[in-house]
């Protein structure tokens, strides 16, 4: 049985070019049959369009991260009007979401003017019928699920999620899909979270080029680490992994709607 894969958050554009070119050229024979490629900001968008449009392997997403300064303006303005000129060939709204990390190391940070461009994003999701892929941990994806209802949001990708098993379940029963990384390989929280989670509403991700630790250490994060994440999720779940990966392959182009 064919046990192809699709990962559904890399930053590619983070790549160094010879990297990106040698994990391009190296997908077919790993099995990977397509990227979600996520952006961080206007720059990082525009290189993802470009990207895509040399690879359709390549799915752009739109998105300005939120673990960073607030944009200037003139750049989100940009933003939303690249979305708008190019709703029809992007896969996502993404990366966005609330700046968790940045509120540990500067607790005054204002998150309501987070909460503002998130909204927009969520806007231009639901105005085009996008999935929105979100960067929201812990208890941040309780104010992320209060957006998302408000709007009726039904396609969202909390990826990476890290949190309470109460804040997990809610997700869950909005019907919106969680990713792993291949930190699932030697985190028992996220092996936790695996467990916790229907096999239906999970999938695989490397957001690369974040680096591993376990067996992965020392190594130029690649989409091939997934199918050791296919594994320990089979290995967690106690079924069969050519099920495991049929079930995350169909979830994530479904989600995605990759052809």
């Amino acid at each position: 049985m064919s046990r192809c894969l699709i990962d559904a958050h890399i930053h590619l554009d983070m790549y160094k070019d010879e990297e990106r070119t040698l994990l391009l050229n190296t997908l077919e024979e790993s099995s990977v049959d397509a990227l979600v490629a996520v952006s961080n900001n206007l720059a990082s968008s525009d290189r993802q369009l470009e990207l895509a449009g040399l690879d359709n392997r390549i799915k752009p997403a739109i998105g300005y991260h939120p673990e960073q300064t607030l944009p200037a303006e003139e750049e989100f303005l940009a933003m939303l009007n690249i979305i708008d000129q190019n709703s029809h060939r992007l896969t996502a709204i993404g990366e966005v979401g609330l700046p968790y990390y940045m509120r540990q190391e500067y607790p005054d940070l204002e998150v309501a003017p987070y909460i503002e461009v998130l909204e927009q994003f969520i806007r231009k999701a639901k105005d085009y019928e996008l999935p929105i892929a979100l960067h929201a941990v812990y208890e941040d994806a309780a104010l992320v699920c209060d957006l998302l209802e408000a709007y009726s949001i039904e396609k969202a990708h909390f990826h990476w999620f890290k949190g309470e098993d109460t804040i997990l379940k809610r997700i869950l029963a909005n019907g919106y899909v969680v990713s792993v990384t291949p930190d699932v390989t030697y985190k028992a929280k996220v092996q936790h979270i695996v467990d916790q989670t229907p096999l239906s509403q999970l999938m695989v991700e490397t957001d690369g080029p974040w680096p591993f630790e376990g067996h992965f250490k020392g190594e130029l994060t690649h989409p091939s680490m997934m199918h050791k994440s296919i594994q320990t999720i089979a290995e967690i779940k106690h079924l069969n992994v050519d099920e495991v990966y049929r079930k995350i392959y169909a979830t994530t182009r479904d989600f995605y709607r990759i052809e």
